[in-house]
C-alpha cells in the first residue's frame, strides 16, 4: 500500500498525505506547500509517508 501512496504523492501530493494521516496539520501544510510549489509538496508528501 505504501507504493500506491508514493505514486499518488508524486501525482497529487495532498492525496497521498490524506491517505496516510487524514485531515490533520500535515495535510493542510502539504496543500500550502503544493500551492507554493509542486516540488516542495512532493518532498513533504514523501517525507510524511516514509515517516509513518
Amino acid at each position: 500500500m505504501d507504493i500506491v501512496r508514493v505514486i499518488l504523492a508524486i501525482l497529487l501530493p495532498p492525496l497521498g498525505v490524506f491517505l496516510q494521516v487524514g485531515l490533520g496539520g500535515h495535510f493542510w501544510l502539504n496543500i500550502v506547500l503544493t500551492i507554493l510549489g509542486y516540488i516542495p509538496g512532493i518532498v513533504h508528501a514523501i517525507w510524511v509517508i516514509a515517516k509513518k
